[in-house]
């Protein structure tokens, strides 16, 4: 007779820790810029200073750019992306924003990512 382990789902608190661990799993990896984590059940976030910081994140991980306004004069530009997939196929939503002044310049490459 072979005993079944038993797998609960994690609650939300597990996703959180589970989330924040997985994304710190990744930067151990790529060293990639992130002075505020905050870390939710359904993603992390991840606020960094400039568009250098933001491009980094983008050539590393890929992804969706998204532009809104932040009021004030201010664009948020938020990268939607992901860790890597890990063994059991999946994968933490990793959203990195920063804030721009409306009509700065910004680098081809990231403007070529903004999502349509």
């Amino acid at each position: 007779m072979k005993a079944e382990p038993i797998v609960r789902p994690l609650s939300e608190f597990g996703l959180i820790s589970d989330n924040r661990v997985a994304v710190e799993a990744m930067l151990d990896f790529h060293t990639l810029p992130a002075p505020t984590l905050i870390s939710r059940a359904d993603a992390v976030f991840v606020t960094v200073a400039d568009l250098d910081d933001l491009g980094e994140w983008l050539r590393a991980r890929g992804g969706i750019v998204h532009v809104s306004s932040a009021g004030d004069g201010l664009e948020l530009w938020t990268l939607l992306t992901t860790t890597p997939t890990r063994a059991d196929g999946s994968s933490v939503p990793v959203r990195v924003s920063v804030p721009v002044p409306m009509g700065e310049s910004v680098m081809a490459y990231i403007r070529a990512a903004v999502a349509a």
